[in-house]
């Protein structure tokens, strides 16, 4: 992800936190989802399931009263990051709750994830989940000299959400072994998260909880610790912009950071910490194609309509001890190959993430290049061979409203300037106040997962039907000067 983002999150008996102990009131149960493994000779399915990240669960002692409110910890409760992590214990979900308290629900290859959920305990907002290889571990993919697919279905995605894929550098126990003892709830529970934003939203890092300078007035409320690690977006959309963006880290696997080595944005530090917080991104309207992707008939890309996402990551040998040296992207829709857009930014070249493109384009548009400074292409490749766990999520953005991906970003730069527009939306209508009240029913849906050999998973989407818009294609600016 381009920008820090915090999941909006369920106010389920005003406890949003996320604990280390195992609750027994409600025994965990995991959605299934099959995925694909595929090699030059065809694919094969196996059934795996997904995780609710820990981070919206309910936390209590034991019993029935909450280790966090309102935002606050309960100092009884909480009083130290140890006592706190000794005293409360994370619950499990059910199948139901998945459906009915978060909005997920799977069926077959099919994962949907919902907007807006509302239950007599509270609201929920979005979600973010994990792929599992058991019940106790998460599914590590090691992409370098491999290629990715999934079917994005964006059509209920309105400006101002981001329906998002991708994969961080977890530990594959969700941090039970790094925590020595205190995270006992580990994968199972969808602890452990991490990512190049270095968030620190996080209610618990390596079995600690966070509780050290936690401010509840934050939006979202966040502690003094935030958690590091490489991260790779294969998608991030909605049915008016996306892009895709590697993200290096100079650090190995998660990594509990303080201070300047976050490189937090309150602190003027974002180029001062572990990880590249921009990345390297490739979002086609920003490099000058403004008709590449976008809804109905008249883009090339049909965001109204299923698609397949194929990122094949190419190393310098073709083999998997080579160097990362390239990642590409198509789309298959309707049964035709859509090969990715072209740059028409001036001294800009090429249609997919190389080392060049990325210090071409930080030079176009003035960027400071993190990117290269990270490591680039190799270091990312170097995290994809040590393994990377599947996210996917739906959110909003309550620190920038989601105008990095189809806005004009940053604020305080004309829209003419090189980078700065990065899609049609208007820079009013994408705050989680305005989105939450007029897409409740947003929702997403990724399907047909599939991982394999350079050229293997190839697939094919459905197609939709219609050409009319609907209420979620509202708040894109029209081109003409009627309104920009």
């Amino acid at each position: 992800m381009a920008f820090y983002w915090a999941p909006a999150v369920l106010a389920l008996l005003a406890a949003t936190s996320v604990s280390q102990k195992i609750g027994t009131h409600v025994q965990e149960a995991h959605p299934p989802l099959e995925m694909s493994t595929c090699t030059a000779s065809g694919c094969t399915t196996e059934m795996k399931s997904i995780v609710l990240d820990s981070n919206w669960r309910w936390v209590h002692n034991g019993q029935y009263t909450n280790c966090y409110k309102d935002g606050a910890w309960v100092e009884s409760l909480c009083p130290d990051p140890e006592t706190c992590a000794k005293n409360c214990h994370i619950d499990g979900a059910t199948v139901a709750d998945y459906k009915d308290t978060y909005g997920i629900s799977t069926s077959g290859n099919e994962l949907d994830l919902g907007f807006v959920v509302e239950t007599k305990y509270g609201t929920n907002f979005g979600s973010r989940v994990y792929l599992l290889e058991n019940e106790h571990a998460y599914k590590m993919f090691h992409l370098k000299n491999r290629e990715f697919s999934v079917d994005v279905d964006m059509a209920r995605m309105p400006c101002g959400l981001n329906g998002a894929i991708y994969f961080v550098e977890m530990d594959a126990d969700g941090g039970q072994s790094r925590s020595k003892g205190l995270n006992e709830a580990g994968a199972g529970y969808g602890t452990g998260y991490c990512d190049a934003q270095c968030p620190h939203d996080m209610k618990f890092i390596n079995g600690l909880a966070n509780t050290v300078d936690w401010n509840s007035t934050s939006d979202p409320p966040v502690g003094k610790a935030g958690i590091c690690c490489a991260e790779m977006d294969i998608w991030e959309a909605n049915s008016r912009a996306e892009a895709y963006t590697p993200h290096p880290c100079s650090v190995t696997g998660p990594y509990a950071c303080e201070g300047t080595e976050c490189g937090d944005n309150a602190k003027n530090d974002r180029y001062k910490g572990v990880c590249d917080k921009d990345g390297c991104d490739f979002n086609p309207y920003r490099m000058g194609d403004k008709d590449y992707y976008g809804r109905h008939q008249k883009f090339k890309v049909d965001s109204t309509k299923k698609l397949t996402v194929v990122t094949q990551f190419i190393t310098s040998d073709g083999t998997d001890a080579g160097d990362l040296v390239d990642i590409r992207r198509y789309y298959v829709q309707d049964g035709v190959v859509v090969q990715n857009g072209n740059s028409s930014i001036a001294g800009v070249n090429g249609n997919s993430i190389t080392d060049e493109f990325c210090n071409e384009m930080k030079t176009a548009f003035g960027d400071i290049n993190d990117f290269k400074k990270h490591g680039g292409l190799k270091a990312m490749g170097e995290a994809l061979a040590r393994g990377m766990v599947l996210v996917m999520s739906l959110w909003d953005d309550s620190l920038s409203d989601m105008l990095w991906l189809d806005s004009d970003y940053p604020l305080n730069k004309t829209p003419g300037t090189p980078g700065v527009a990065r899609g049609p939306c208007k820079t009013t209508t994408g705050s989680p106040k305005y989105v939450r009240a007029k897409y409740p029913h947003a929702s997403t849906q990724y399907s047909n997962i599939k991982v394999g050999t350079i050229g293997s998973t190839q697939l094919q989407t459905r197609s939709g039907s219609g050409s009319g818009d609907d209420g979620f294609g509202d708040d894109r600016r029209l081109r003409a000067s009627v309104l920009v």
